[in-house]
């Protein structure tokens, strides 16, 4: 419960989450299971929007077609835009420091094994 009332890092506290209640409508979620509202108005006369995330609040994880939503780029919900492309990826959070994180050969990680040198450098001196 404390949690919940003083960390704004780890999700919504509890004023964030009252105030989306009683201010907010419900717009939508998306897959990550961030919900998305809308309610009253910015100061240049458009709708306010904001997400709650569930989980760390990371605006990595915010899928393309809500952060369109988000910055007012379009007016659509992503169940309201047509259907993704075959090409199109599904959205992935940024993976830097988990397990699943790109490591190139080299890295500590992957067994820290770099290529050797190949004698082209040559350090400066100021002579």
């Amino acid at each position: 419960m404390l949690k919940k009332i003083f960390t704004w890092w780890d999700g919504a506290t509890i004023g964030t989450s009252l105030f989306s209640k009683l201010n907010g409508t419900r717009i939508g979620e998306d897959g990550l299971g961030n919900v998305y509202f809308e309610g009253g108005k910015a100061t240049d006369g458009r709708p306010r929007r904001w997400v709650i995330y569930s989980g760390p609040n990371d605006a990595s994880r915010v899928p393309a077609e809500w952060h369109g939503w988000l910055h007012h780029t379009t007016d659509l919900t992503p169940d309201q835009m047509p259907a993704p492309r075959s090409w199109q990826k599904p959205a992935e959070p940024n993976l830097t420091g988990t397990g699943a994180a790109y490591r190139p050969s080299g890295a500590l990680e992957r067994g820290g094994v770099r290529a050797a040198a190949t004698g082209d450098y040559e350090a400066w001196s100021p002579n």
